[in-house]
C-alpha cells in the first residue's frame, strides 16, 4: 500500500514549533512551483515572497526553458540550487517525496514541508534521522498566515465569510 496522506492519521504540530520553523527560515526551494498564476504553489509562492522569504522554484521543464517563476530563475531540482537552502517545501504528490527527502538532506535543508494532503512517513522518519524538521499535511501560507492573525483579518473564523447557507428572515 502506498504511503500516502489518505491512508494515514494527520500529525499535529505545536504551535511554537511551526513558528520557530518560520521564523529560522529564509531560503525555501519550493518543489513543485508553477508558473501557472492560478495553481497553489504559485499563489503560496507569490506571498511567501511578499512575507521576505527567498523562494526558489524547482521545476525541470521551467527549468530547461531558461524561465523565471515571480522573479527567481527555475532550476531542474534541489542539487542545482547554489545557496543554502533552510525548507523544501514540496507540492508533489505523496508518491514522489522519497526522492525529494534524499536530496533535502543531502544538500543539507534543515526542514522538510510536504504540503497540505501530502504526507509519507517512510520519507519523514529518515529525513528526521538526518537531522531535518518534518512537517507533513500543512502548507507554510497558511501557517503563517493563521500564526500571525492575518486570517482573522480576511474574514476566516469571524462569521463574516461562511460556508452554510444564511438563514432568511
Amino acid at each position: 500500500m502506498a504511503d500516502t496522506a489518505a491512508a494515514l492519521p494527520d500529525e499535529s504540530y505545536d504551535d511554537d514549533e511551526i513558528r520557530r520553523v518560520l521564523r529560522e527560515t529564509k531560503t525555501i526551494a519550493m518543489v513543485g512551483a508553477s508558473a501557472n498564476w492560478n495553481r497553489p504553489s504559485f499563489f503560496a509562492m507569490k506571498y511567501l515572497q511578499a512575507k521576505g522569504y527567498r523562494v526558489i522554484p524547482v521545476n525541470p521543464k521551467e527549468a530547461a526553458a531558461g524561465n523565471e517563476i515571480l522573479g527567481e530563475k527555475a532550476v531542474a531540482g534541489l542539487r542545482d540550487i547554489d545557496v543554502p537552502v533552510d525548507m523544501v517545501d514540496c507540492f508533489r504528490n505523496s508518491d514522489a517525496i522519497p526522492p525529494i527527502a534524499d536530496e533535502a538532506i543531502e544538500i543539507g535543508a534543515k526542514t522538510l514541508w510536504l504540503q497540505l494532503g501530502v504526507r509519507h512517513d517512510a520519507a519523514a522518519a529518515k529525513a528526521r534521522a538526518a537531522g531535518l524538521t518534518v512537517i507533513q499535511n500543512r502548507c507554510p501560507k497558511i501557517e503563517f498566515g493563521r500564526l500571525s492573525g492575518e486570517i482573522g483579518w480576511m474574514g476566516v473564523n469571524t462569521g463574516v465569510i461562511s460556508s452554510k447557507r444564511q438563514r432568511r428572515v
